[in-house]
């Protein structure tokens, strides 16, 4: 019976747009109390211990129910349809970056041949929301916000979409369940395998600097600086639409760090495995890796001052994207070579 149902299109579709949707807020929480907590510990504070006990788990949920309860406030000259679309449309980018993501051996809603082409266009759909934003909110402080946002986002897909490159000629498929196959057989059928962050140290970096960027976090949160713009693209936004941006960006921190794991660690893959194991195991292998990248996220929040405008431009036209040119290079000329 469900078999047969499972059979229909439109039935299994619906299926995994239910999955998706329940995985969202999930990861979202899981890493907003992991930014909560890890902050409160490199500050030398305790944190949340209200809300859910000791531990303060439940905060995150009872932030949630504030937002919702918060009245939802549109101002008096913005551009209404434009101003309250601008949230879904940066919500649904980040929702669409997880149809790709292989969880385990088969386990994937689409694999895509295009898969990692897929993720890396699909992410641009948040610039467009965020633009949006910015001028529909009729608040000067919001559109240079929004401005500084689209410079930004344009800027670092370059040196983002490069980086993936060297891992695709290593791989010979765009396919991310053919990435991570690549990987747990570098040195033939049965070898030890080899993840590609090694020989692709390089593109790892530049990956993770430039999804940083994308992210907006710090130190490339120049379109939200609250000491000059209050709260950039974001200073009209108030209740459930101020939470779907937040949303937005811890789901895009755990599909950009899967994305990671993915391409440079291995994915869902572990020595010593087989791949009927790998089904089961394979899940929490990769949330661990992308746990990893997460920390990392949030360590480099509380360790780097916040860029200039021209600094982080600078970075992403003089140094990224040179370097990935040059990283793609030397992969193509080992690839033939080797």
């Amino acid at each position: 019976m469900i078999a047969d149902l499972l059979s229909n299109f439109w039935v299994l579709l619906a299926v995994k747009v239910l999955i998706v949707a329940a995985l969202i807020p999930v990861a979202g929480l899981v890493v907003g109390f992991a930014e909560l907590k890890l902050s409160a510990k490199m500050q030398s504070r305790v944190g949340p211990y209200f809300a859910g006990g000791r531990w303060g788990w439940a905060q995150l949920l009872a932030d949630g129910i504030k937002f919702f309860q918060k009245e939802d406030i549109v101002p008096e000259n913005a551009d209404r349809p434009v101003f309250k679309i601008a949230p879904a449309l940066v919500l649904m980018g980040a929702v669409a970056l997880w149809v790709v993501i292989p969880w385990g051996p088969g386990l994937v809603f689409r694999d895509l041949d295009v898969g990692i082409f897929y993720a890396l266009a699909i992410s641009s759909i948040s610039t467009i929301g965020v633009l949006m934003a910015g001028w529909a909110s009729a608040n000067k402080y919001s559109l240079i916000g929004g401005l500084r946002a689209a410079g930004q986002l344009i800027a670092y897909e370059l040196p983002l979409v490069l980086a993936v490159v060297g891992v695709v000629i290593m791989a010979g498929t765009m396919s991310l369940e053919g990435i991570v196959r690549a990987q747990a057989g570098w040195f033939g059928e049965g070898g030890p395998g080899l993840p590609f962050v090694i020989p692709q140290f390089v593109g790892f970096v530049i990956f993770m600097i430039a999804a940083l960027a994308e992210l907006t976090r710090i130190p490339f949160d120049m379109p939200i600086a609250e000491s000059e713009l209050v709260m950039g693209y974001l200073t009209e936004y108030s209740g459930f639409r101020f939470l779907f941006f937040f949303l937005a960006e811890f789901s895009n921190m755990f599909a950009l760090s899967a994305i990671a794991a993915t391409a440079f660690l291995g994915g869902y893959w572990m020595p010593g495995l087989t791949e009927s194991q790998l089904t089961f195991a394979g899940p929490l292998i990769l949330v661990a890796k992308v746990m990893v990248l997460v920390f990392l996220m949030i360590w480099f929040r509380w360790t780097f001052p916040r860029l200039r405008e021209d600094q982080l431009q600078t970075l992403a036209w003089k140094w990224l994207i040179p370097i990935a040119l040059v990283n793609i290079v030397a992969t193509g000329i080992l690839k033939v070579v080797i």
